[in-house]
């Protein structure tokens, strides 16, 4: 074949699918137009109908409101019995009413003399009544409504009830009327009487009135029941019951089952609301026969033209088929891989955002993926390590028993726990480990590892803790000073005055001294518990800490000597002013220095130490330092997170209370301080406090 014949095709085939795109882009804007227009008449016509509809229920709306407002206002009950009847004369479609009051028990009924006994009695009262209590819990004004009452004849009986709040004089309450909703929806049989048109109106409860087609009604049962059947019928019914609106296209063999004819079906649909309660919901369905027959004739008048060309149309076809199917396949799968990234980033992004660290292993135990909560406190080269290199700094027994959790779940198929402090990262920690298995056909991610630290959660209760026993304390000590101190003042003043008559010289003259020096001990102890109980306030000012520390030593003197322990104060150049009440800093310094000559055997030596500390790095503390340090019998490891809690004490029964490292961390923290301990047994040990210094001053004020 030479170049112009294979030009020649060429061009022919073009043509032929410039002409075929031509007359398809025509049939199909056509159709398009058509079915636009026709949707937009089907809508227009629900549409107007529908708002005839809520008028009619926002009407009954109101008038149910006017009835409580009525209610709701001073009356006797034949007052409002009489209002009540008067209403139902206006209102032909209100049939009985039942009153409850505020309490659900009830007022009154008032029944329609044109209305016959089976609408008015019966289980229908009883009906009225269940209704009545319902709206009881409801908002006042809101709108409840009912299935059509099964009780009265013609299925067109509902009953609306609404609660009425109480006026100034006037009682609460609620009520219910059964209501013929006949009327209302009678704009809605007007534009159903074409022949080809059928209509469904679902009620407030999502379930066909007698007003739709008996053929849509046992269609919506079908979606109801087999919505595999009618999947275009049951998103038009499952829209409607969400209360949508708009127009859906139905297929031919759906309209089949619905009675619609062998043709596609249009479906417009419109939500009916009523003010302040449910909604309907209608939907107009026509069958598009008139769109089919043009349709036929548009095909007819190109099908000469087509018969022409069916062979090159063939050849042409099968190459374009083949193009198609390609591109349709590689489409689908550029949708499945995007559709994929996008979930994987979504998935990334949400395990990386929550404050639990999750973890993801392999089939084999090695770490696949690590979100952002748990990353940081695990070494870089985590994500393809195994579980031991993952927590270096874990015992071989804690990273044995996470390996055993993650096989007994897997081997489970459920969900396992571990709950018990670990030190999973070096150091002690309260964490809940849980073992998630996973799909066994994707072995990269066979089962998460998910860590909760709860150790903030164990320090807050520790606080909580700490703050009830403080709290005990309070009532401990106000009850012990309100009835031990007065008698043990009465007490002391009677051996004092005993003593006086006696004289020194009396045998039993230091029998009573003994009595008093054990008075004032328990004095001391009372005002130790108030002390500690009651919150001081705190008058700061600038303290010079050298001056204080060299009075403490002044005040402390004769206590060394007698326990024979030396007492040393270093204080650095240049120390700047203490924010600090200077009793309560003063408190401080005697405590530890006491705490400290009790612990040291004699020949021992307190040391007292003031520094001036600055930052070595962003966020560090700044401020003062200041240490007591002694190399005393030290504390043991096992009582070192104990020493401050209240009331315990290493010292001998009768030596101590241990109070005094308790308040002293209370009157630290109250100045924004913070207090460290250091000790080991035989060695001594060693109290930090930080202390906050006063803020330099600004360049201007410098300046001036």
């Amino acid at each position: 074949m030479n170049r112009n014949t294979v030009v020649s095709v060429l061009l022919l085939c073009a043509a032929l699918a410039s002409v075929v795109v031509g007359v398809v882009h025509l049939i199909r804007r056509d159709r398009a137009a058509l079915v636009a227009q026709f949707a937009a008449e089907r809508t227009a016509q629900v549409e107007a109908a529908a708002r005839e509809v809520a008028d009619s229920l926002d009407d009954a709306a109101d008038d149910l409101r006017f009835a409580g407002e009525l209610l709701s206002r001073p009356g006797s009950v034949n007052e409002h019995r009489r209002e009540l009847l008067a209403l139902l004369e206006v209102v032909g479609q209100f049939k009985a009413i039942v009153v409850l009051d505020a309490e659900g028990e009830p007022r009154f009924t008032v029944l329609d003399r044109r209305a016959g006994p089976a609408v008015t009695r019966g289980a229908v009262g009883t009906s009225l009544t269940e209704m009545a209590h319902a709206a009881l819990t409801g908002v006042p004004g809101d709108i409840l409504t009912t299935p059509p009452v099964a009780a009265a004849p013609g299925n067109w009986f509902r009953i609306f009830a609404t609660a009425y709040a109480p006026s100034e004089d006037g009682p609460g309450g609620a009520l219910a009327v059964l209501v013929d909703t006949e009327s209302f929806f009678a704009p809605l049989k007007l534009i159903a009487t074409d022949s080809e048109v059928r209509l469904l109106l679902l009620g407030a409860h999502g379930l066909p009135t007698p007003a739709s087609a008996p053929s849509l009604i046992e269609g919506v049962q079908r979606a109801d029941a087999v919505p595999d059947q009618v999947p275009a019928f049951a998103l038009l019914v499952r829209r409607m019951r969400e209360g949508g609106h708009g127009t859906l296209l139905l297929p031919e063999n759906e309209a089949m089952l619905l009675g619609l004819g062998a043709a596609d079906a249009m479906a417009a649909f419109q939500s009916i609301p009523m003010r302040g309660g449910p909604y309907w919901s209608v939907a107009l369905l026509a069958s598009s026969d008139e769109l089919r027959a043009h349709e036929r004739g548009i095909i007819l008048r190109v099908a000469l033209g087509a018969s022409l060309v069916a062979f090159f149309l063939v050849v042409f076809g099968a190459y374009v088929i083949i193009a198609s199917r390609r591109a349709v396949a590689l489409r689908e799968s550029r949708r499945h891989a995007d559709q994929l990234a996008h979930l994987h980033e979504k998935t990334q992004k949400i395990l990386d955002h929550i404050p639990t660290g999750v973890l993801a292993l392999s089939a084999g135990g090695h770490v696949t993926a690590v979100n952002q909560a748990l990353r940081a406190r695990l070494p870089p080269t985590a994500v393809g390590a195994s579980l031991r290199e993952s927590f270096p700094n874990a015992p071989a027994a804690v990273v044995d028993r996470l390996a055993s959790l993650v096989a007994d779940a897997c081997a489970a198929q459920r969900v396992l726990s571990l709950h018990e402090p670990l030190p999973l990262f070096g150091e002690e920690g309260q964490y809940r480990i849980h073992a998630v298995p996973l799909e066994r056909h994707d072995a990269e991610v066979r089962v998460l590892l998910v860590v909760e630290d709860l150790s903030d959660v164990r320090a807050l209760e520790s606080q909580l803790l700490r703050a009830e026993k403080l709290a005990t304390v309070g009532i401990l000590a106000a009850g012990i000073a309100h009835e031990i101190g007065t008698p043990l003042g009465v007490v002391r003043g009677r051996a004092e005055y005993v003593a006086g008559k006696l004289g020194a010289g009396h045998p039993q003259a230091a029998g009573i001294q003994v009595i008093v020096e054990q008075i004032d001990r328990v004095s001391r102890t009372i005002r130790e518990l108030l002390d500690f109980s009651r919150v001081q306030p705190v008058a700061v000012r600038g303290v010079a800490l050298g001056a204080l520390l060299e009075g403490a030593r002044e005040l402390l003197h004769g206590e060394a000597e007698r326990r024979k322990v030396r007492l040393e104060v270093e204080v650095s150049e240049g120390l700047p002013l203490l924010l600090a009440d200077p009793d309560q800093l003063q408190q401080v310094v005697l405590n530890l220095a006491l705490n400290a000559c009790d612990a040291c055997e004699p020949g021992g030596t307190v040391r007292l130490a003031a520094h001036v500390e600055a930052p070595g790095e962003p966020g560090a503390w700044s401020g003062v330092r200041m240490t007591v340090r002694d190399d005393g019998c030290g504390i043991p490891p096992e009582s070192l997170h104990r020493v401050f809690d209240p009331f315990f004490t290493t010292k001998k029964r009768g030596q101590g209370t241990g109070l005094g490292l308790a308040v002293v961390a209370q009157i630290v923290r109250n100045h924004g301080g913070r207090i460290e301990l250091e000790s080991e047994p035989g060695q001594g040990t060693c109290v930090t406090l930080w202390w906050p210094t006063p803020p330099a001053p600004s360049e201007e004020r410098h300046a001036v």
